[in-house]
């Protein structure tokens, strides 16, 4: 189990008390078509920045600290408190405590997009169409815009993209004479005859990890959630599910996936050794192996994700921004800064650390499109992400609870990784517990 899972496991319990008092109140509230809010004038927003004002953002990201530091720059007036309270469900925990509270919440808070429904049903977030944002939509690639529209309403900029894609190894590739996989048959066979060739290296690594099984899903056309109001359909079992789940079930069933444990040590060790050749994941993996894996520099490659079909086809893994709280009394200077951060300099400042990004202009820059990369043998990589990014699939709605249903993964179909039971036999048991947990929750789950 990774980092990640662990912490989203432990987390589970305060969080589903927390979504109790919190989901009841999306019944009636959530609509498919959220009625306008009234708008507020460029030059209110203007007049807010020569006040004095303390903005709370909270928040993981590393590079916003910087961000905040240069709109601060530009506007003396206002001060930005950044703190780190926790990562993702962390964090989400004490967002909805403090939400519950009606107190002691920040003016921002980084929600992944993942987890936008969950808080903009139940009322907590403020419709950025109350700031005429909306009139940025052209200035963002359209999968990211959709995730930060959520029942009609705005509630985020989009910051950052997590265009799904195939990190490999190409000096083992090399090694064992394997043509990079387009189709997953082919990536089948490839992790036969690498796991043939040497027991102890694997095409990859997965002992449950339930964002990247939401994003192969996804990509594999599968649409298991959707949210109509305070009506939610979980189907896991759907044509796309299943075409997922045949195809991993025999990665499972012949064990071609590496036992070892997302992001520990001997993780790392494996990717630098070359005993886990690929890694199916977002964008954002490329800074992942070069902090972790700087040996591997020159040996990696990005190929686009692999298909059924050999058309492209994918997905989002990660990717979020800053919203904001209802109960924050800053909305004014708050819409500043988001503003700032997701579509001027401040977006600038994020992608230099690294962030793949979700503005339509860059994407369409041939600067940026062209850069170089030494550590994948100076392959231009940007091109690999963006080609993806425009060839994600459409139509994919995440839970209201998405964040709970992350967090007891691993308990309900984790026995799969194992090999204890199928896969869609532990689909079918998580889908159970969402229906389960939904009606719970108020919702009408179906």
């Amino acid at each position: 189990m990774n980092n990640r899972s662990r912490l989203l496991r432990t987390t589970a319990v305060l969080l589903g008390a927390a979504l109790t008092a919190v989901s009841l109140t999306a019944c009636g509230g959530g609509t498919d078509s959220a009625a306008k809010p009234e708008t507020v004038s460029a030059a209110d927003i203007r007049k807010a920045l020569d006040k004095p004002t303390t903005l709370t953002v909270w928040s993981w990201s590393a590079s916003l600290p910087d961000v905040a530091k240069a709109f601060e720059k530009e506007h003396p007036k206002i001060k930005i408190k950044v703190e780190n309270v926790g990562t993702s469900a962390e964090q989400y925990t004490k967002l909805q405590n403090a939400i519950k509270a009606g107190d002691g919440g920040p003016d921002l808070a980084t929600v992944e997009y993942s987890a936008i429904p969950q808080f903009a049903l139940s009322g907590s977030l403020v419709d950025l169409r109350k700031f005429r944002f909306d009139a940025l939509e052209k200035d963002f690639t359209q999968a990211t815009w959709d995730a930060v529209n959520v029942g009609g309403g705005l509630y985020e900029l989009p910051l950052n993209a997590g265009p799904m894609a195939m990190f490999y190894n190409k000096k083992v590739f090399d090694q064992h004479d394997i043509k990079v996989p387009a189709t997953w048959d082919e990536y089948l066979k490839a992790a036969r005859k690498l796991h043939k060739a040497d027991p102890d290296t694997y095409i990859a690594a997965d002992e449950g990890n339930a964002g990247l099984t939401e994003s192969l899903i996804w990509a594999a056309g599968g649409r298991p959630f959707s949210a109509k109001g305070d009506t939610v359909k979980v189907d896991l079992g759907d044509a796309g599910t299943k075409k997922y789940s045949a195809m991993y079930q025999k990665l499972l069933g012949d064990k071609l996936l590496s036992p070892v444990a997302g992001w520990s040590t001997e993780w790392y060790k494996a990717l630098a050794e070359g005993n886990i050749a690929t890694l199916l994941s977002g964008a954002w993996m490329s800074g992942t192996l070069k902090s972790g894996v700087a040996a591997g520099s020159g040996d990696w490659r990005v190929a686009p994700l692999p298909t059924y079909d050999g058309k492209p086809a994918s997905s989002v893994n990660g990717g979020g921004s800053l919203a904001m709280l209802k109960e924050s009394r800053n909305q004014l200077a708050a819409s500043a800064f988001l503003r700032y951060l997701s579509a001027g300099k401040g977006a600038d400042i994020t992608q230099a650390s690294g962030s793949f990004p979700a503005r339509s202009k860059i994407l369409q820059s041939e600067k940026f499109l062209g850069e170089k990369d030494e550590y994948f043998g100076g392959q231009e990589v940007n091109r690999v992400f963006t080609d993806s990014l425009a060839a994600v699939r459409p139509g994919w709605q995440y839970l209201p609870y998405d964040v709970y249903a992350i967090s007891i993964f691993n308990d309900k179909v984790g026995k799969a990784f194992t090999g204890s039971i199928p896969l869609q036999q532990g689909l079918d048991a998580w889908q159970q517990e969402l229906v389960k947990y939904g009606q719970e929750q108020g919702f009408t789950v179906g």
